[in-house]
């Protein structure tokens, strides 16, 4: 048995002629001798055809790029065999965009215990432009006696379901067609395990389909029994402890990422020794610095001397000159409070008395009387007063205290004419006035010159004007 490949470029087909030269042993169904001819790269792609007996087969024009044919002889019976042509025509599924151009070199290197594959490398690194086709191989090479795990973390094609378009190929152990793992060209690619340490990422894109993208993550494992610087998956995978609690999946299931907040917690004192810690460190350092600064600054500026003034007044004078005034109304003061109000009681009783005689007196002078003639009146007044005057013995003038109390006295206005019939009042106009404290000889006196109607003492009501 031997096969033949066919590879053409992208874009193109493949066309297949038989020469007159043919001859393979007829038999039912070509169990036998026969030629097998399959669309596609692989052994189980679509058949097109088998082929035996003494007729040449017909033209043969793949679908794409690849073509496949075996041949199968048991050996019993001997024939011509067979001879054919091939030729490269363009895809008549490209036929409005044109011939291809060149398309770049595209080729990257990847090894260790784990790595990221991404098409955006391609833009990075300047393999081609956002315009250009390519066909990118990304080899991973693992640690020996690894194998490679592969998990997408990314995958969309611009136009899915296209193959011929777009489209991401595994391969493993090689980039031979014979070593293709999985092909991806529509919505959905799954995890790949592959069975070699030496992994193959392709992916082809037309110009039409640039904005296709793909992200997958790779992971070397070994098989168990895990040796003591690795992790059990618990699914046959043995990682590097490095990549647990890393912040991405490696194991199929995500053991290597449970629990890791406690780990996180455990390991902060061991993160401030690193660049953060560093970080802290300086920061600290040139505050403490700043602050010495500051301190010596403020020791050895001059300070400012306070002199304490002096008052300029006393307190106690300042406070005798502006102390308001106490004012106590109706206050009486003293061991002789009921003495003071019998006093009291009696000056309002001989007032009352004087303001009754001076009005008899008044009324007896102007508009006359019975008992006594108008002349004899004034003089009978004034005589008397003058009796007692001289009739009273000097007292000794005593000093003058502050005044008690304010009292009031009425004075009498009086309108009166020659008509002794017509003799009133017309009105009682109260004066204000301070009146000191009698001794009880001189309301003795007074009262005895009440008893007789004459004379009021000078010393009790001071100032007032003569009214008999």
């Amino acid at each position: 048995m031997q096969s033949f490949f066919f590879t053409a470029a992208p874009r193109q087909c493949i066309e297949l002629y038989f020469d007159e030269k043919y001859s393979i042993e007829p038999s039912w169904e070509c169990k036998f001798d026969h030629i097998e001819v399959r669309d596609g790269p692989f052994g189980f792609s679509p058949i097109i055809g088998r082929f035996c007996g003494q007729q040449n087969p017909p033209v043969i024009k793949s679908s794409g790029r690849f073509l496949w044919i075996k041949f199968f002889a048991d050996g019993e019976l001997e024939s011509i065999g067979f001879s054919a042509r091939y030729n490269f025509t363009p895809d008549p599924d490209f036929k409005d965009l044109g011939v291809l151009k060149p398309l770049p070199a595209c080729e990257f290197e990847m090894g260790g215990p784990e790595g990221i594959v991404e098409s955006i490398q391609i833009l990075k690194e300047g393999k081609a432009s956002a315009s250009e086709a390519v066909d990118c191989k990304w080899y991973i090479r693992a640690p020996p006696r690894s194998k490679i795990y592969l998990r997408f973390l990314d995958y969309e094609m611009q136009n899915s379901n296209e193959c011929k378009r777009n489209f991401v190929a595994v391969y493993d152990g090689s980039s031979s067609v014979e070593d293709l793992k999985a092909k991806f060209c529509s919505t959905v690619a799954n995890d790949v395990m592959l069975r070699t340490g030496l992994g193959v990422i392709r992916m082809w894109a037309d110009e039409g389909s640039r904005n296709s993208r793909f992200q997958m993550l790779f992971t070397s494992f070994q098989e168990p029994p895990c040796e003591g610087n690795t992790f059990f998956c618990h699914s046959n995978m043995c990682i590097n402890n490095t990549l647990v609690c890393n912040g991405l999946q490696n194991c199929v299931y995500p053991w290597d990422e449970n629990h890791c907040k406690e780990k996180r917690k455990a390991s902060l004192l061991d993160q401030l020794t690193n660049t953060s810690g560093t970080v802290i460190g300086v920061t600290s350092c040139i505050v403490i610095i700043l602050i010495i600064i500051s301190v010596i600054v403020q020791i050895k500026q001059p300070r400012k001397k306070y002199i304490p003034r002096k008052s300029d007044f006393e307190q106690t004078a300042f406070q005798e000159v502006f102390e308001p005034p106490h004012y106590e109304l109706c206050t009486l003061r003293g061991t002789g409070t009921a003495a003071d109000f019998a006093d009291v009681a009696d000056d309002f009783e001989n007032y009352h008395k004087l303001r009754r005689s001076s009005s008899k007196c008044i009324h007896d002078h102007h508009c006359g009387s019975q008992l006594s003639s108008t002349k004899g009146s004034r003089s009978n007044l004034s005589t008397r007063e003058a009796s007692i005057l001289t009739d009273m013995p000097a007292q000794p003038v005593k000093p003058l205290g502050p005044p008690v109390s304010r009292r009031n006295i009425l004075v009498m206005k009086h309108n009166y004419s020659q008509d002794a019939d017509a003799c009133d009042i017309d009105e009682i106009e109260e004066v204000p006035t301070t009146s000191h404290r009698l001794s009880r000889h001189d309301k003795a006196v007074q009262r005895e010159g009440f008893s007789q109607g004459l004379s009021i003492s000078p010393s009790s009501f001071s100032g007032l004007p003569t009214l008999c």
